[in-house]
This record gives C-alpha cells, sequence and structure tokens, in this order.
C-alpha cells in the first residue's frame, strides 16, 4: 500500500498539539470502532495510567527513532512526543485514513511523521523516513483480530525493523500475540495493567543482542 507523502514540517519549528475535548476524541474512536471492529482494540480510549506505564519502559535519552502502530486519535501519540528528545523522530503508522487525518490536523511537530499503511511495510517506511532502524516501536493493533498470516507477518517485519537490544512494546486484551513473539524474540515479558478499562496486557519483546548477531 502506498503511503501519504510525508509533510514538511522541520521548517515550521512548531509542537502544537490541539488534542480537542475527550468527547471529541471518544466519538471518533467509537465511530471508527464501529465500522472496523477489528482494526480497533477497544471501543474506549487507553487510559493516562496505562500510556504512562506503557512509555516508563523507554530509555528516552538514547531513543531516536520511535515506531506506532495504530495511533488512532493519539492517545499514547502526545505522550511519546511530551517525552522524546529534541532530535527524535516519531514514525506513526494507521491503516484508517481518519485517524491519520485526525492526528495531521491536530499535532504540528516536526518531529512527527504519519503515513498511511499496513504496520507489515514498517522497514520501507523507516528507509522512506531516513532511518535504518527503530529503537522502540509501539502497537496497540489487536492481533487476535487480523487475518491469517498478517499478525505474524507483522511480528517478523518487527524484529527486523528494530536495532539490536531494541523493544517490541505491545498493550494487548489477549495473550494471543505471545505465540507469535517466542519463535522470534529472546526475552518476552508480559503483565497485567488493571488501571485500564479493560484490564490491558503490557507485554515487551527484546531483539536479543546474539539473536541479532546470529540472523
Amino acid at each position: 500500500m502506498a503511503s501519504l507523502p510525508f509533510k514538511d514540517k522541520k521548517n515550521s519549528g512548531s509542537r502544537r498539539t490541539k488534542g480537542g475535548s475527550f468527547l471529541s476524541q471518544w466519538s471518533i474512536f467509537f465511530r471508527q470502532f464501529v465500522k472496523h471492529p477489528g482494526m480497533i482494540g477497544s471501543v474506549i480510549p487507553s487510559s493516562q495510567a496505562l500510556v504512562d506505564a506503557m512509555l516508563d519502559q523507554v530509555d528516552w535519552k538514547r531513543t531516536r527513532l520511535f515506531v506506532e502502530y495504530g495511533p488512532g486519535v493519539g492517545t499514547f501519540t502526545r505522550s511519546i512526543l511530551e517525552r522524546m528528545h529534541p532530535d527524535a523522530t516519531l514514525l506513526a503508522i494507521d491503516l484508517n485514513l481518519d485517524f491519520v487525518a485526525w492526528l495531521e490536523a491536530r499535532v504540528d511537530d516536526p518531529r512527527l511523521r504519519v503515513v498511511h499503511g499496513s504496520a507489515a511495510d514498517v522497514r520501507r517506511f523507516i528507509r522512506e523516513a531516513g532511518h535504518h532502524q527503530a529503537d522502540y516501536i509501539l502497537s496497540g493493533i489487536p492481533f487476535s483480530t487480523l487475518p491469517d498470516g498478517v499478525g505474524a507477518a507483522i511480528c517478523a517485519e518487527t524484529r527486523a525493523a528494530l536495532r539490536p537490544g531494541g523493544q517490541f512494546l505491545i498493550y494487548q486484551y489477549s495473550r494471543y500475540v505471545l505465540r507469535l513473539l517466542a519463535p522470534l524474540f529472546g526475552t518476552v515479558n508480559d503483565r497485567l495493567e488493571w488501571r485500564n478499562i479493560p484490564p490491558c496486557r503490557m507485554i515487551c519483546a527484546v531483539r536479543d543482542e546474539a539473536l541479532a548477531k546470529a540472523a
């Protein structure tokens, strides 16, 4: 799938965020959930407690490329930008054009690049953004509802897209994705965050240095 051209925000120097009300965010989130229930994991956006717990795992000082799959209305995106180094890049990939347009209209930050496409093409998008590999990749994609083979392909491409020692951070409402991660990542951790509706699994898969050298 072709990606939308990157907006040139480098000359603006702006980092404005027009978040809108929770009601407006929930409204578009709910409409998209009704239209594409298999693409969106929950009818309710993630809680701030879940966002903080996921992002507290990141070494922000060393991060120069952070990739987000399925940014939606930017629940994680805004918090990532708040934490990110001034010279870092956030690459947000979404299959839903409505969400892509929402982010483009409300987040004006030169570090953010939003593309329309599949996470299975993550390495191409990384190259187009002028990078080689990602430090972290975050995903809220509901792997258990994806068509056969798509989840496995995304996990394999994600591992290849990460630098040695890079991490794949996943928030999910089932343990299904663990079976896809186990053959690819040397270390996979899983815990539950109760401060979310519904309670959400937080999974961290690390691309081992040894596995990376043997690949």
